[in-house]
């Protein structure tokens, strides 16, 4: 074979290795970019999703925050009398509310109702400082109460603790703890303290009268610089008509659980 034929095959053999390993090496980069954009793309969704999950524990932090700052919602309501007559049953025997004969509309949510529903929460205390007090609906409510162990104590006018009606004999018998007030003309005060923390206060005397025939108004609230006033107010007239004080028996037990 002449040199010159030995120089075309030699040419053509290290062109066609050339070529070849060429396109090894640009597969070979393909495959890395492939595989680099791949780990890209993965890293990203990653970062991507952590991102996610981030905001939304952010969010659900944020939303905890505002709702353990944001003040919670004080009881602030108000009741207009006179109040339609209905039957009380169903708020005494709540399980059995037509298992009674009364022949009043029963179920009826009324102003009286309400009222009687805001007593009948107290669970440990009752504080009652009344004017007059006759009206049969709310004194069986304040007995049902004295049976429950609930700890109950009223103040009242002395001239109108006697009148005809008046329920506070009953209450008395019952075994509650009842003072009367006569240091003033009237003790005209018609407020109740449930648990000392919700205020029941008004116009309204507990009469069978004022809560069907009076235009009256009745304010239940739980915002503590209205109640905290009348809770000091009680507490000062309870210890300035302790009948110990006019050489009566001292009625210091009486009321507590």
């Amino acid at each position: 074979m002449s040199s010159q034929s030995t120089a075309i095959h030699w040419f053509t053999y290290t062109s066609v290795t050339s070529i070849s390993s060429d396109e090894e090496r640009a597969g070979a980069a393909r495959a890395m970019m492939s595989e680099a954009t791949a780990v890209s793309v993965m890293w990203t969704v990653k970062v991507v999703g952590l991102g996610v999950v981030a905001l939304s524990l952010s969010v659900e932090l944020l939303w905890r925050l505002v709702r353990r700052l944001k003040p919670p919602t004080t009881l602030n309501e108000v009741l207009f009398f006179p109040s339609e007559v209905a039957c009380m049953e169903h708020i005494f025997s709540p399980a059995s509310p037509n298992s009674h004969s009364c022949p009043l509309p029963h179920g009826v949510e009324t102003s009286l109702t309400r009222l009687l529903r805001f007593l009948l929460s107290a669970s440990s205390s009752l504080d009652l400082c009344l004017f007059s007090f006759s009206n049969m609906d709310l004194s069986r409510a304040v007995l049902y109460l004295h049976r429950k162990k609930i700890a109950i104590r009223v103040l009242v006018d002395k001239e109108y603790s006697v009148i005809t009606g008046s329920q506070v004999g009953a209450l008395r018998k019952a075994g509650i703890c009842v003072r009367n007030v006569g240091r003033y003309v009237h003790m005209h005060h018609k407020f109740v303290l449930v648990d000392g923390r919700r205020l029941i206060t008004g116009s309204l005397n507990w009469t069978l009268a004022a809560v069907q025939s009076n235009a009256e108004n009745v304010l239940v609230t739980e915002e503590p610089r209205l109640v905290q006033p009348f809770v000091r107010e009680f507490q000062r007239l309870w210890a300035d008509n302790d009948p110990s004080q006019n050489g009566l028996k001292s009625d210091q037990k009486c009321g507590l659980r």
